[in-house]
């Protein structure tokens, strides 16, 4: 069968490099646990490794819960009726992705909640590995404005009908997965699959979701003032009185009753001071009141009047209000002597407002990303530093966002020379970082065989060049280099190094990367602020770990629920296996908003014989975060580090 995509023919060569097949799934669902939501639609399209389409499946289910955010899906209670539950069609969901890559955007999400309903109904999956479209756009770098499905779709042409309905997210998501696969292929890229293993997860009964509240929030609650309607309330502990019960009391007298204590927690209720919870010490530590149920249930009797929701909306009016433009400042280095940064301006996402606009650091290789091959470390992190002098930005790993190549002393050995000699990428000479002379580069060109119709001319590519265009260049740091971050609910750090497991398979370091939450003083109040491979997410959930990602390690950050006095999150890593950073090479960071939008990048390799680098600090100043690339390293490894921070380790 021959197989094209909006942009031309697939290249044979695509299902040689990536022999595999694929099950690409979309599911909607209850809500955001799958331990405790369910799946309330499922559609399945498989997939053969040279991009046909063989079977194509989908269902609604009734769980007979309540299906919560339908403004989200449009999946009511009346429209799922009579359905199937997931254990009448737990075999046909087996047999369509038995053996095959699972392939999602956000794919963690999508395989945690079918292992879980095939956890319920003992009905386990045969699925080694996974695919996330998200991870392999990161890992593509294409100019996205951020990395929600409809932006990666609208880059390739593809567009949605329906949006958050399992049937077309699939439909949109298989011609995500051709165009990806095409041009991974054509960069001679690993995909980023990662292992479906680990026990069944825990699952419970599926739980009712929150019940809105129709009330403008009212603030914190006062000691001898009555509730007010619209105060976010949390039970903990084992009440006298069913949860069920008080949650359903506290909502009609509008308050509104939240899963977890935040920063905006108005009051906890719980029947025992003494009790050790999750939810109390995030009270604790955010100053929230504490009342036993007796004392909740004579406040609940009178609870004054709030402001309604719509008639606050009705009445407000939208003003423009001046935003501070971020400022990117260096720390200098005796390394580098690299002046002040400022950062540019940039499109943000709709909830943040845009900085006004301010100059940046020029230079001949401004909006150019190099890749450095070849050569000892020291010759290649140097030459990493003049392209950042010279404006540009040194890669880690071969994507589609390089932009020319440097050839060291033995970069014929590297498997990129080669691709970046085939897809006719720019080499520059080592001494003056000026292309190299035209007929040589010529020379050095082989042509794409099948892959040159790819990507297609046209209208496609001038809409694709338009997206491209107005993403604006990200603050690019250096060593020390702090910029000012946006509001935001929550980032994501990338940590990436070169992509060994690709380029030299038999000769891969293992790579660490572990965080701390600390003080002022870079101290953990205690040894659970330390997050690292076996304890991945803080007690909080306010700094999580995926490590399940070949080459790359995400870092999450959710300002608003780390405990008060340990308002700042060092990043760093280590090598194991008797290895140092120079063995290692860069080390580059992305920091992205939380729907992915990239904020700042890094690239770091001052590192040689080092075991242990900081890599970047997230830190309050004021009322604003900041964001620090660090690029400290120590000879020592994990356990002095980690010491080094105020983490008891047991050296039994």
């Amino acid at each position: 069968m021959i197989v094209g995509t909006s942009q031309g023919m697939i290249p044979a060569s695509m299902s040689s490099r990536y022999r595999q097949g694929y099950a690409v799934v979309d599911v909607e669902t209850s809500g955001l646990s799958p331990a405790s939501h369910r799946v309330l639609q499922v559609a399945i399209s498989q997939i053969a490794p040279d991009g046909s389409s063989e079977r194509t499946w989908s269902t609604l289910l009734d769980p007979g819960c309540n299906p919560g955010p339908v403004h989200i899906h449009g999946l009511t209670r009346e429209r799922l009726a009579g359905s199937p539950q997931y254990a009448d069609v737990a075999a046909e969901v087996a047999d369509l992705v038995d053996g095959r890559i699972l392939v999602a955007h956000n794919a963690q999400f999508d395989w945690n909640f079918l292992a879980a309903e095939a956890n319920r109904g003992n009905a386990p999956l045969t699925v080694d590995s996974r695919l996330c479209t998200m991870a392999l756009t990161r890992r593509l770098d294409l100019p996205l404005p951020n990395l929600k499905l409809e932006s990666v779709a609208a880059y390739w042409g593809v567009p949605q009908l329906a949006a958050h309905d399992a049937v077309d997210d699939t439909r949109v998501l298989v011609e995500v997965l051709r165009h990806s696969l095409v041009a991974a292929d054509r960069l001679g890229l690993a995909l980023p699959l990662t292992p479906c293993d680990g026990p069944p997860p825990v699952v419970y009964p599926a739980a009712p979701a929150r019940p809105p509240c129709r009330w403008v929030y009212a603030g914190r609650w006062t000691p001898s003032t009555p509730l007010v309607q619209g105060m976010k309330v949390v039970f903990t502990g084992e009440t006298r009185i069913p949860r069920e019960t008080l949650t359903a009391r506290a909502a009609a007298a509008g308050l509104d009753v939240m899963s977890s204590a935040s920063s905006r927690t108005s009051v906890v209720v719980c029947p025992d001071p003494g009790y050790r919870t999750r939810k109390l010490e995030a009270a604790r530590s955010h100053g929230t009141p504490v009342v036993s149920e007796e004392e909740f249930l004579r406040l609940l009797a009178q609870v004054a009047p709030g402001t309604d929701k719509s008639a606050a909306s009705s009445r407000a009016t939208i003003s423009r209000c001046p935003t501070p433009a971020d400022t990117v400042s260096q720390v200098p280095s005796p390394q580098e002597g690299v002046p002040s940064l400022v950062a540019p301006s940039r499109v943000a996402s709709p909830h943040v407002a845009p900085p006004s606009a301010a100059p940046v650091r020029r230079g001949p290789l401004t909006g150019h990303r190099v890749l450095v091959l070849g050569g000892p470390h020291t010759d290649a992190a140097a030459l990493r530093t003049r392209v950042g002098l010279a404006g540009g930005q040194a890669a880690a790993n071969f994507t589609s966002s390089v932009t020319d190549i440097v050839a060291l002393d033995g970069a014929d050995a590297d498997p990129r020379w080669h691709r970046g000699r085939a897809v006719g990428l720019q080499f520059l000479v080592p001494e003056t970082l000026l292309p190299v002379p035209s007929p040589a580069q010529a020379a050095g060109a082989t042509g794409l065989g099948e892959a040159e119709s790819w990507p297609a001319e046209g209208a496609l590519g001038t809409a694709r060049a338009g997206i491209a265009a107005a993403v604006p260049e990200p603050v690019v740091l250096p060593r020390g280099g702090v910029v000012d971050l946006p509001s935001g609910d929550s980032w994501s750090l990338g940590v990436c190094w070169a992509d060994g497991a690709a380029t030299y398979p038999d000769d891969v370091a293992e790579v660490d990367v572990v965080a701390f939450v600390t003080d002022d003083g870079e101290e953990v109040g205690g040894d659970d602020d330390f997050v690292f491979f076996n304890a991945p997410t803080h007690r909080s959930g306010a700094v999580a770990l995926e490590l399940d990602l070949p080459g790359e390690v995400l870092v999450t950050i959710r300002p608003e629920a780390l405990p008060a006095a340990t308002r700042r999150v060092i990043v760093a890593a280590t090598v194991a296996d008797g290895k140092a950073f120079g063995d290692i090479g860069p080390i580059e960071l992305t920091l992205r908003d939380d729907d992915g939008a990239t904020l700042a990048r890094a690239t770091l390799d001052a590192a040689t014989e080092e075991q242990s680098l900081i890599i970047a600090t997230l830190y309050q100043r004021g009322d604003r975060w900041r964001f620090r690339a660090v690029g400290q390293g120590y000879a020592s490894g994990l356990a002095s580090l980690a010491v080094r921070h105020g983490v008891d380790i047991d050296e039994d």
